[in-house]
């Protein structure tokens, strides 16, 4: 999948959040707190992690839809956290998004045509038969043309996925964030939806990053993942290696943690079942260290006073623990 230059660089990112007291400031949510990891044209990154702990902040501040605190985010060798004017316009019709919720991300006083059309007048692109174009966009994604001039409540959430993802083909996008775009809908549904990604990955080569707390669906769409704890990156790597060979214990807690259809299996799953203990700590005031070491059963003095970098155990295999130091 890799080839020789990442399409996206992101470079010690950081999106700190200020806590507001009377009269100033008295601390910060540490949201994103100085992460790097590249994306390759035509893969799919996964960014996997508990509910809080950076997922959607990270894929909104590296399209800038949030100001980053520091960092770098390269995007086709352009340093994004710099880009004004038509540069920035640039850059928004090349890298686009996919929210999470269906029925607040489109236009309710808009028709179909008008929100898939809208982007497309905004950047310039010159259209011969804007009607015909639509309905293109619409069959590609599973609708039709009897779809055109109905308006956002009229559809189900599958369907207005399906209507955003058509408002992103129109700009013909490079690099797109899916933020959790599936969580919204019913199983058959997700399916569904997901399927027509892949299938849309595969003719026309985009690149993913793929934001979501299911593991199940993340190992489905993802070529590598990055998995999140706190702000901070605990483990990246091929989506295959790390489902087969969990290196970080929060990675091995979030696996072990999947649901298991099988009655009995699930409860011989469950006497083998990692144990953490605790919740995660707040993000204004983060453990020093490791920040999983409050929660981990495989702590050690020096996880409580060090941060650990992530360190390439195996061939693109990294895990931020310090079980793996050679030193």
């Amino acid at each position: 999948m890799k080839v020789s230059e990442p399409i996206l660089k992101v470079e010690h990112l950081k999106k700190y959040f200020p806590v507001r007291g009377l009269f100033k400031t008295i601390g910060y949510v540490k949201a994103v707190d100085d992460i790097s990891f590249e994306i390759y044209p035509g893969e799919t990154f996964g960014l996997v992690g508990e509910s809080g702990c950076g997922k959607t902040t990270t894929g909104r501040t590296i399209l800038r839809l949030i100001e980053p605190t520091s960092g770098m985010i390269i995007f086709k060798g352009k340093d994004v956290t710099k880009l004004k004017g038509d540069e920035m316009k640039w850059f928004r019709r090349h890298a686009q998004i996919m929210f999470q919720d269906p029925y607040s991300s489109l236009n309710p006083r808009q028709t179909v045509f008008e929100i898939i059309m809208e982007p497309v007048r905004f950047h310039g692109i010159e259209v011969d038969d804007p009607e015909e174009f639509v309905i293109r966009l619409l069959e590609s994604v599973g609708l039709n043309e009897m779809h055109l001039y109905r308006y956002p409540h009229e559809f189900s959430g599958g369907q207005r996925q399906r209507i955003a993802l058509a408002r992103l083909l129109a700009l013909k996008p490079e690099f797109i964030v899916l933020d959790e775009p599936t969580s919204a809908l019913d199983v058959s549904v997700q399916a569904n939806i997901l399927n027509t990604l892949k299938d849309l990955q595969k003719k026309y080569g985009f690149t993913y990053l793929f934001i979501s707390h299911d593991l199940g669906v993340v190992k489905y769409m993802s070529h590598r993942i990055g998995v999140m704890y706190l702000g901070k990156l605990v483990e990246v790597g091929p989506a295959d290696r790390i489902f087969e060979n969990p290196l970080h214990p929060y990675t091995k807690f979030l696996l072990s943690a999947i649901p298991v259809p099988d009655p009995e299996l699930a409860r011989e799953l469950k006497k083998k079942r990692m144990k953490v203990e605790g919740e995660p700590p707040s993000p204004i005031n983060p453990p020093a260290g490791c920040r999983f070491h409050p929660r981990c059963p495989f702590v050690m003095d020096r996880c409580r006073k060090e941060k650990p970098p992530l360190i390439e155990v195996e061939k693109d295999h990294y895990v931020a623990c310090w079980l793996y130091a050679k030193s």
